[in-house]
């Protein structure tokens, strides 16, 4: 069974369809689910001195990958040969690919940002970032969209492709699971410096090649690929993720923007370097092209995984 060509035709599912409110209603979402064991394992497990956490919040990331992982391959061994096979895994895989929905939890930032209604612009980025929304003005929204859009094209679209098309619903399955924990656990406070450690940092492991092969798809998506080549390889590096800077600082590039820097949380200030840092703010019709560039981008990861299965 080519895995590739089963992860082309997956993106294309969810990006026609992606995952519908009604189905959603009735039976949430996977990664829902897995969020669910991961937060009853937290309010169980995560408790004592620092060590003890650690041992707890590795124990949480077994737990959780053999609960994911086992049925994943058991699925995967039952599927049958050929486009049967091609078919039923691509519709498997389809709710775990968010390219639909990122791209309109963004477009949904441009419609209001582009009336000027920084209100509804606020309402709309606050679903997708974490720093406070009220705080941003319409530059900072703009910033805070791009970042997620760039940022999310890695973890929620491509970097699922790339573990499914190298080994198949197991990979796939296992990637979210690992970015869910991070997302879910992954932080650098009080609760979670410890429990989350594991968890963190298997999911910069894992996204090392599909980060920066993200990068690289914005910048061939971009009518001079030379450019956001240039500033993804000088400022990626300085980001404050391993990972995210890359996507980040190709889109950038391509769009002639800084990104990154200075941001507001709840309750503190991250002095964060720029990401190209001489060129201008984001305007209101730059989420547009940002959406476009994206766009281009997954068609190109798309047909990059079609000739792969092809070959």
């Amino acid at each position: 069974m080519s895995l590739a060509a089963m992860m082309a035709l997956a993106l294309a599912v969810d990006a026609l369809v992606g995952w519908p409110a009604g189905l959603y209603r009735r039976i949430g979402h996977p990664v829902g689910w897995i969020g669910a064991l991961v937060s009853l394992l937290d309010r169980r497990w995560n408790r004592g001195r620092p060590g003890r956490r650690r041992i707890a919040g590795a124990s949480c990331v077994l737990a959780v990958l053999l609960a994911c992982v086992v049925p994943a391959m058991a699925v995967q061994a039952a599927l049958p040969q050929g486009p049967a096979g091609i078919l039923t895994g691509a519709i498997l895989a389809w709710p775990w690919i968010a390219a639909r929905s990122l791209h309109d939890h963004v477009a949904a930032v441009a419609g209001p940002l582009r009336r000027g209604d920084l209100r509804g612009a606020r309402d709309a980025v606050s679903m997708i970032v974490g720093r406070d929304p009220a705080r941003l003005d319409q530059a900072g929204v703009a910033r805070a969209a791009l970042e997620s859009l760039a940022e999310n094209a890695s973890d929620g679209v491509v970097a699922p492709l790339v573990w499914g098309a190298v080994l198949g619903l197991p990979g796939l399955v296992a990637y979210k699971a690992v970015n869910t924990m991070d997302s879910m656990i992954g932080h650098r406070n009080d609760r979670y410096e410890d429990f989350g450690k594991a968890a963190a940092r298997l999911d910069d492991l894992m996204n090392l090649v599909p980060a920066r092969l993200t990068g690289a798809l914005m910048a061939l998506a971009h009518g001079s690929p030379l450019r956001p080549l240039r500033v993804m390889l000088r400022d990626a590096g300085a980001h404050r993720s391993p990972n995210a800077g890359w996507p980040e600082a190709a889109m950038a590039g391509a769009l002639d923007i800084r990104l990154s820097g200075p941001r507001l949380y709840a309750q503190r200030v991250a002095d964060e370097p720029w990401v190209n840092a001489t060129a201008p703010d984001p305007a209101p019709d730059t989420l547009r092209a940002g959406l476009a560039l994206y766009r281009r981008a997954m068609v190109l990861c798309g047909l990059g995984l079609l000739a792969l299965g092809l070959i």
